[in-house]
């Protein structure tokens, strides 16, 4: 692909909306599409009083990368319209068990606060109603192999010239660009690659995946700082642009102090299971009943946890007096620790290195953490009723603004679920919409 068509789109002095535009006609549509667009930003999966409560995001996303994303910006209020193929609709929904009702887990941990369009298109009456709907969107986000939205006609450059002011986003396994553009993403692939796999593990073991699909869902985050930069930036110009983003890309980003090290030094950086490649000692230890994890981030520290665990004498010992000698005597430290460690519960340590200011922490399973009163008390655990399967609990969202929280409002969609109200918010009359359910074009 041209580079050059990563960029905003070249537009002309006329506006509409604040959105610069290259032709009257394409004024006219945007300004009509947005007032005639009576549900917009008012359904009941948007939030007005939300940080992004006046936006329209067309997402055309499925699996979890782009989901992801898509719900960040739903919570955070925007009026999200989720595009799923009829009978189908996103792959996730048959991922299961485990399922809650008829409804897939993976598919209800990222589809909240937003509503779901069930239309086909493969079928021009379908087609055109997501192309109606671009026109009038702020944010289109999709996570096709690079070029398969342009055949469909839904590509950056087909959709940007009759909505210039579009900020269109694109998450794929390897970007737009790049010898390798065409292949197909896949989260452990993108992991592996990106050396996230390598520094993952017990050191002599073999390379770890990373519990969670950390490639898919770093690619997500970006593309929502992504998405966010391009509309303040739409601010000062009236132009939207495209936002290229990768799971490579993303899961290399998050390299940080590993890639420096390498960089730095040119050893190759190894893994070391929980504990830090460049302090020590940082990292879990078994105890009498269970794990806790320990960060001893600095030489006062040291001296704190020494005294806290009855050694005082490790912290007066020469080759253990500094952090670089911690970490060049670690094979020697890391056994007499561990033994230490293994004489008392979690519990006990968790209390007695809080006392002595070590920062310590238990090492919870998943059921523990999702009822960690700390976790509770800042509102991460949700609670939402779906139309099929009941009360459902979800994972809220961590942003925290003071005037225009995120909020979690409405729980996944049914397939098709919000179709006929959409269609009516874009103007279409019941017997039309009748007569596209007849067709097949939408569900």
């Amino acid at each position: 692909m041209d580079s050059t068509k990563m960029d905003s789109t070249t537009v002309g002095s006329a506006a509409v909306n604040g959105v610069k535009v290259t032709d009257d006609t394409a004024a006219d549509r945007g300004a009509q599409g947005r007032d005639n667009f009576a549900v917009r930003a008012a359904g009941p999966a948007a939030e007005p009083g939300g940080a992004l409560g006046d936006l329209l995001v067309l997402d055309l996303t499925r699996i979890l990368s782009g989901p992801f994303a898509t719900m960040t910006l739903a919570d955070l209020g925007a009026d999200v319209i989720k595009i799923e193929q009829p009978g189908a609709g996103d792959d996730t929904r048959q991922w299961g068990p485990p399922f809650q009702g008829e409804e897939a887990a993976y598919f209800l941990a990222v589809n909240r606060n937003k509503r779901s369009l069930a239309v086909d298109l493969k079928s021009p009456e379908g087609l055109q109603i997501v192309l109606d709907l671009a026109r009038r969107a702020d944010i289109v986000v999709e996570n096709f192999r690079p070029g398969t939205a342009a055949r469909l006609g839904l590509g950056y450059d087909d959709l940007a010239r009759e909505n210039p002011g579009l900020v269109y986003a694109s998450i794929s396994g390897y970007g737009q660009t790049g010898p390798e553009s065409d292949r197909a993403g896949y989260d452990a692939i993108a992991q592996a690659r990106s050396g996230i796999m390598s520094v993952t593990g017990e050191s002599g073991g073999p390379p770890v995946r990373v519990g969670v699909s950390s490639a898919d869902l770093v690619a997500g985050m970006w593309a929502t700082i992504g998405i966010l930069a391009a509309l303040h930036e739409k601010q000062r110009t009236g132009s939207g642009q495209w936002v290229d983003i990768s799971l490579l890309d993303g899961s290399v980003s998050w390299l940080t102090y590993v890639s420096s090290g390498y960089f730095a030094s040119g050893d190759i950086p190894q893994r070391y299971g929980s504990a830090h490649p460049t302090i020590a000692p940082y990292q879990a230890f078994g105890t009498a009943d269970g794990f806790v994890m320990v960060a001893v981030g600095n030489d006062s520290l040291w001296r704190k946890y020494a005294t806290a665990v009855g050694r005082s004498d490790l912290a007066a010992d020469e080759r253990f007096a500094t952090n670089p000698s911690r970490v060049a005597q670690r094979q020697t430290l890391i056994p007499l620790l561990e033994q230490i460690m293994r004489e008392r519960t979690t519990a006990e340590w968790v209390a007695d290195l809080d006392a002595a200011g070590v920062p310590v922490g238990p090492i919870q399973t998943v059921d523990q953490a999702l009822k960690d009163p700390q976790v509770l008390a800042r509102n991460m655990v949700s609670e939402l009723v779906h139309p099929t399967a009941g009360p459902m609990k979800v994972v809220g969202c961590p942003v925290r603004l003071t005037r225009t929280p995120p909020s979690v409002r409405t729980a996944p969609p049914l397939l098709g679920q919000d179709t006929d109200e959409v269609l009516a918010g874009l103007g279409f009359a019941t017997e039309r919409i009748q007569s596209l359910h007849l067709s097949g074009a939408v569900q």
